[in-house]
């Protein structure tokens, strides 16, 4: 099974879809746990720091304040070599680290079928936004970076609009404004309507809907969680989730009720087996832009 980046789409108007990110993982076992007594901020934080500078792909981490560690995910393309190199370079603070294995791989991943599509790939919508009388997609931001126009269908016969920006690598989020006037832009997701927008906790429990695998429940079990992909980007303050996900529901919403929560990045696992996803939180997306949901 693989950690992946879930790519792209959303059924569009008044349903909202994802992209799919995936392949699953198995249960994460600890490679090895911390032997430090006493754990402070300020190693947890140089343990962070080296995590960047190790540079090793593949690899998922958050600090972990009932342990005082610095959990790290390795997935399947992790050598042990490069497990020595990550604990090299956390060094003094290496006991701050603490390691789980999990099957699998953290990459991007694109998929064809219903959606939104620009000249080259497919991804979900996540959530419809306004700003005054100017109405827009908001989606994840490695959707949007690089692509132009958008339209409804595979054809690219009826257009959405152009980019209005992103924010990828180090964030997750990507605008794109309705300039056909004749689309109709809900803002529910599927029969859900959406009201406002809130910041995870965790143990909330949350509903995440795509292109591929339709709608799907879990809860939030981290926050603040630093993803580095397979493909060399990394992307901070994610929300975590065992919410699982495929190939096809990337840029969708996680939402809670009628509150919006988050769009999706990436993660690992399939909707047979359960897996874990990770989600942009959608109020630091909306305030770049001073959008709001509807």
């Amino acid at each position: 099974m693989t950690i992946k980046r879930i790519f792209r789409s959303r059924l569009f108007a008044a349903a909202v879809g994802l992209t799919a990110v995936a392949t699953l993982a198995g249960p994460a076992t600890a490679a090895e746990a911390p032997s430090g007594s006493s754990v402070t901020a300020e190693r947890l934080a140089a343990a962070d720091a080296s995590l960047l500078r190790a540079d090793v792909p593949g690899t998922a981490w958050a600090a972990d304040p009932a342990t005082g560690t610095l959990v790290v995910t390795a997935d399947s393309t992790v050598s042990d070599a490069n497990i020595e190199k990550i604990k090299k370079e956390a060094g003094a603070n290496a006991s701050a680290v603490r390691i789980e294995r999990t099957h699998g791989k953290l990459s991007m991943l694109t998929s064809g079928g219903d959606g939104i599509w620009t000249t080259s790939w497919r991804c979900s919508l996540g959530f419809n936004v306004h700003k005054g009388s100017t109405y827009y997609v908001l989606t994840a931001g490695h959707c949007v970076k690089g692509a132009g126009t958008w339209y409804t269908n595979a054809s690219r016969s009826t257009k959405i609009g152009a980019n209005v920006g992103a924010s990828f690598p180090g964030n997750d989020y990507g605008l794109v404004r309705y300039d056909n006037k004749a689309l109709k832009h809900s803002g529910s997701v599927g029969s859900q309507d959406i009201k406002t927008a809130i910041n995870a906790t965790v143990g909330l429990s949350v509903k995440r809907r795509g292109n591929t695998t339709g709608t799907h429940g879990g809860k939030v079990t981290g926050l603040n969680w630093t993803v580095h992909y397979t493909s060399g980007e990394t992307v901070k303050g994610l929300i975590k989730t065992n919410v699982c996900a495929e190939p096809g529901d990337s840029g969708g919403p996680l939402y809670s009720g009628t509150r919006a929560v988050g769009l999706t990045s990436g993660g690992s696992g399939d909707c047979k087996a359960g897996g874990t996803t990770y989600f942009q939180p959608v109020k630091e997306a909306l305030a770049r832009w001073g959008v709001s949901v509807y």
